[in-house]
């Protein structure tokens, strides 16, 4: 097995994703403050697949040694460098997180909610206890949950495999669906922070981000066809989790319609 034949499998999934109902719906601002408000979560948990890669990868304690493959480690923390440490729209250094949020805050977007679920996260210690206790869509919290057990598996390449096809490689082309959306139904808003962060994120990941983490996927399985069995099980979860996350998100939109 290889990436290609892995490609060949998910297309599907991936193809579903694209043409997801969901970006139509995003019709107004409020609609817009709703996908973000959800959204935000599959930001942050991104982050913390990247964490978990770069210790499976690398030495983050000491003494340091020399672990694993320099190439792995070469990919991952070049990957870690711009995601942890980008310049953001107004030339500071953020994490895409934080971009994310500033962004939400510039288009009106709540996000007491998600601060006080990294507050619950810290008093609990427990991540699974924190997503259990969460008001979350159940959807959403589903989604967190693969992201979590994914990690505390601790299987690198079944981290790399959600982390690669989940979201670095599928990134770019659903990035640009939300923009084209955007920038056709919110020409009077100033969404600049927000288009910046999509943007990025289509030019990291499209011309080096997607392809080196690849090569890792390349590197961490070899030969090893269990390895590979794996990766192709994994990344068809973490698309099926995208998709049902997206209908939590369309479903909270829609509802809020009725509302109205």
């Amino acid at each position: 097995m290889n990436i290609s034949i892995i490609n060949k499998k998910i297309q599907p999934l991936k193809e579903q994703l694209l043409q997801h109902s969901l970006y139509k719906k995003i019709k107004t601002i409020d609609d817009l403050r709703q996908f973000q408000e959800s959204h935000v979560y599959a930001v942050w948990d991104f982050m913390s697949l990247l964490k978990a890669l770069q210790a499976s990868l690398t030495c983050t304690s000491t003494p340091w040694l020399p672990v694993g493959n320099p190439e792995t480690r070469y990919l991952i923390n070049e990957i870690v460098l711009a995601e942890e440490t980008d310049l953001s729209i107004d030339g500071k250094r953020q994490s895409h997180y934080e971009m994310y949020i500033d962004a939400m805050q510039s288009c009106g977007a709540e996000t007491r909610q998600i601060e006080l679920f990294l507050e619950n996260v810290i008093q609990t210690q427990n991540i699974f206890v924190s997503i259990k206790q969460s008001d979350l869509h159940p959807n959403i919290k589903a989604f967190l949950d693969f992201t979590f057990r994914v990690i505390e598996q601790g299987k690198a390449h079944e981290i790399a495999a959600a982390f690669t096809f989940g979201r670095e490689d599928l990134i770019p082309e659903m990035f640009t669906a939300i923009l084209k959306n955007l920038q056709a139904n919110f020409p009077e808003t100033d969404l600049s922070k927000l288009i910046y962060y999509f943007e990025r994120h289509i030019e990291l990941d499209s011309d080096e981000h997607g392809p080196m983490a690849m090569l890792m996927i390349n590197e961490l399985c070899g030969e090893n066809e269990t390895k590979w069995k794996e990766v192709e099980e994994i990344s068809i979860q973490a698309l099926d989790k995208r998709i049902a996350l997206w209908d939590a998100i369309e479903e909270k939109i829609s509802q809020k319609e009725v509302c109205y």
